[in-house]
């Protein structure tokens, strides 16, 4: 059984703790935190844990595989030192701050043989693959744009901004559902109440195949929300995860324009039909994905969210922030927009 090690247990590491020790597929061995008080209470909790003040001591155990859920800034040297290691690396979104950085996770976790994987949770979430489903079947047809509002009061964070926070679930989903990195990006946002730290960002993508989408974030707003639309020529989803009823909605609804007939003539018609909310499982998001990675080092296959995935992620996050866009040559309409354009 593939014994793992936890290294951090500030606000996501317990929860962590709780999956590794819940599942049957791993023996939850250790743990590391330079907060003694933090060792102390987990070791209350799980009696036959390994307790390490440095994480290099317990990357010097015999772990197989450690995950790691400590500020971001150090994901990179922790995630790389435990590769060298010869440890599987489970590391909590995002991969690391800089996209060079996360390819270089990447590159390293080949030659090692080793696995990378990074926690993008909301990928595991039975909602979000519900939508991928019905896009990959085709039931929404092609896919106009996409909006996403992730927004709440708090809670603020000291090493990082809104974009890095919250933005990075939003722009998992999106390259989760659509497979592909975006062409164009840009985002702009205010530092309400810490300097030098957005909470409120707007972030724009743009992709080759055709869609747009756009992503709203906040720590300052009176609501919490936590909605995405997805609109497509055939159909619209709602994905609503503060709904605990129905959080997938599939809308049968669109608008339809006729060839004109007669010079000037211009028609539209409104199509509304049925509301369907799909049942989906009701399994617990985390314990999906730690499942999923131990299950990949037993069986040799590629992660969903692999570091590869995990490094497209923090590229795009970095595209918005800079306002890039990838190479002319890499970015072409579809060919019915040129067509309908008049092939300019």
């Amino acid at each position: 059984m593939t014994k793992v090690g936890l290294i951090g247990l500030g606000y996501w590491g317990p929860n962590l703790a709780r999956v590794l020790n819940q599942t049957s597929r791993c023996e939850f061995a250790a743990c590391a935190d330079l907060d003694a008080a933090r060792l102390e209470k987990i070791a209350r909790q799980y009696p036959n844990l390994k307790a390490f003040r440095r994480a290099e001591d317990l990357l010097d155990s015999d772990v197989d595989a450690v995950a790691i859920a400590t500020p971001i800034a150090t994901h990179y040297e922790l995630a790389r030192k435990a590769l060298h290691h010869g440890k599987h690396v489970f590391v909590e979104k995002p991969l690391t701050d800089s996209a060079a950085r996360a390819r270089e996770l990447v590159e390293l976790a080949k030659v090692v043989d080793r696995k990378l994987m990074t926690g993008h949770t909301f990928v595991y979430s039975p909602p979000v693959v519900k939508v991928k489903e019905l896009i990959d079947s085709g039931m929404l047809g092609d896919l106009q744009y996409l909006s996403f509002s992730r927004v709440n009061l708090g809670l603020y964070r000291k090493d990082v901004d809104v974009v890095w926070d919250l933005a990075v679930h939003d722009v998992s989903i999106l390259l989760y559902w659509l497979k592909e990195l975006p062409a164009r990006a840009s985002s702009f946002g205010r530092s309400c109440v810490q300097r030098a730290k957005r909470d409120v960002a707007y972030l724009w993508f743009q992709f080759a195949s055709g869609p747009i989408a756009s992503c709203e974030v906040s720590w300052l707003s009176p609501q919490k929300m936590r909605r995405t639309c997805v609109v497509g020529s055939k159909r619209m989803v709602v994905y609503d995860d503060t709904n605990p009823d129905e959080r997938v909605r599939v809308y049968d609804r669109g608008v339809l324009l006729h060839r004109p007939e007669t010079f000037g003539e211009f028609q539209l018609t409104y199509r509304t039909g049925d509301m369907v909310a799909p049942n989906l499982a009701n399994t617990e998001p985390l314990l999906i994905e730690i499942e999923h990675f131990l299950q990949c080092i037993e069986t040799g296959e590629t992660p969903r969210t692999d570091g590869r995935f995990g490094a497209d992620v923090v590229t795009a996050i970095e595209m918005a922030a800079q306002g890039r866009w990838q190479p002319e040559e890499q970015f072409a309409l579809p060919g019915e927009v040129l067509a309908a354009r008049g092939g300019e």
